[in-house]
């Protein structure tokens, strides 16, 4: 069976092209959330085997949301993604507990590569 996956980012073209990435890799949506709130809320429903989290979205924050999962559960896999150029943010995300990164505009391969490492 594959992974279940929660990915959290604020524009829904960017939801689609991970899933679309995700699903043609054998990896499960199991849900979608459009900023870190939603995102607490569908990890404490869901419990998926990985989030995939922006760093900048409206309401809570991807770091915000991090630290709020790490609360719920200290060995969530989580990793952020960010624009170029938000290097400070992306290591600050890693201090919270995110286990890697992907920069947008990002390439299949390298989501793939991620999701495997961090899923061991």
């Amino acid at each position: 069976m594959g992974k279940r996956i929660l990915i959290v980012d604020d524009a829904a073209f960017m939801r689609m092209m991970i899933r679309d990435i995700l699903n043609k890799n054998g990896y499960e949506v199991i849900g979608e959330a459009e900023n870190g709130g939603r995102a607490i809320q569908q990890y404490k429903d869901l419990i998926p085997d990985l989030v995939i989290m922006d760093i900048t979205m409206p309401e809570v924050d991807g770091i915000q949301a991090v630290k709020e999962i790490k609360k719920i559960s200290s060995d969530a896999k989580i990793i952020m993604c960010s624009a170029m150029g938000q290097q400070a943010m992306v290591i600050e995300s890693i201090q919270a507990g995110a286990r890697d990164f992907i920069v947008k505009p990002f390439q299949a391969e390298r989501v793939v590569e991620a999701v495997k490492k961090v899923l061991g």
